[in-house]
């Protein structure tokens, strides 16, 4: 099992930036794939991100695809999601997801139903 604790929400400009930190307890972080999900007010909960136990693959959402950047660093048990460009449709609570897995070390799962386990959320706000 693991908990996972996002932080490094806020309020911030349009164009400005801000990186989310995600750290897990537990052990074996390198057995859960990481994925980044946002849900904003009235909205569905919408996948952004995802990063294999590798750390080699990683998969975005078309709305954050090259402002947002996931990594991982496993040695510190610790996904990053660093967003870069920020718009006010950024608006979310952004939620940190842990997926097991004993299968392919490469796999990004996109789906919030193949995450096992959540974070609390951090909340971000995009001003116009």
């Amino acid at each position: 099992q693991v908990q996972l604790v996002e932080s490094g929400g806020g309020l911030v400009q349009a164009g400005g930036s801000l990186r989310l930190p995600c750290a897990a307890s537990g052990r074996a972080f390198a057995s859960y794939a990481m994925g980044w999900f946002r849900q904003a007010p009235e909205k569905e909960r919408e996948f952004v991100a995802a990063i294999s136990r590798s750390g080699d693959s990683t998969y975005y959402a078309e709305s954050v695809k090259g402002r947002f950047t996931i990594s991982r660093d496993n040695a510190k048990n610790t996904v990053y999601l660093q967003m870069n460009n920020l718009k006010p449709e950024d608006t979310a609570v952004y939620y940190c997801a842990a997926q097991y897995s004993t299968g392919s070390y490469y796999y990004t799962p996109r789906m919030n139903d193949e995450y096992h386990y959540w974070g609390q959320g951090t909340q971000v706000t995009v001003s116009s």
